[in-house]
């Protein structure tokens, strides 16, 4: 697994909903519908995947600002710790 060009940490996972598919992020930096992002973690975690939907509270929303704890529809399973990137 290389490191090279993982792109700017914008977060971590602190938590993962293995039943839906679904990511608690908690962001440092803002985040947007339709931007890239790159999930590293554990012993072979790490794929890029577009922001297709974001929630907050079970909203729906477009942006998410610092500081904010997204949901994310995730295409695979990741762990609680893992550094997301935006790439």
């Amino acid at each position: 697994m290389s490191k090279e060009k993982e792109g700017k940490l914008i977060g971590r996972v602190v938590h993962y909903f293995s039943n839906i598919g679904v990511a608690v992020i908690e962001l440092l930096f803002p985040l947007s519908i339709g931007e890239k992002i790159r999930i590293i973690g554990g012993q072979d975690t790490d794929f890029n995947q577009t922001i297709k939907s974001m929630e907050v509270e079970h909203k729906k929303i477009k942006k998410a600002k610092k500081g904010d704890e997204v949901g994310v529809k995730i295409e695979e399973r990741v762990r609680e710790g893992y550094k997301v990137y935006k790439v």
